[in-house]
């Protein structure tokens, strides 16, 4: 049941590189907070089968930098590769 405090940590830091970082209208408003919690819920199972728990510190250190890591990488990466297919797009099309 705690891992829901570190799902809850990835999406809310994921909501932040999502409304923090430019061109949202190119990408869901899914994606950041999703990849956050994803992030935060595998590190925070992997950490937990490790023997740590929620009074150790370093559980919940990466639980916000691996969410934090991954939104604000892959955020870029999927706006740089729509606006290289829109690019494209375009210019196939003449427009």
């Amino acid at each position: 049941m705690q891992i829901l405090l570190g799902l809850i940590i990835g999406a809310v830091i994921g909501i932040a590189a999502h409304f923090s970082l430019p061109h949202r209208h190119l990408r869901g408003a899914f994606l950041a907070p999703l990849a956050g919690a994803a992030a935060a819920g595998v590190v925070w199972t992997a950490a937990t089968w490790m023997g740590l728990g929620v009074d150790s510190p370093i559980l919940w250190l990466v639980a916000v930098i691996a969410p934090a890591a991954t939104a604000f990488a892959l955020v870029p990466l999927v706006t740089r590769a729509r606006l290289a297919r829109d690019h494209a797009d375009r210019a196939r099309l003449g427009v």
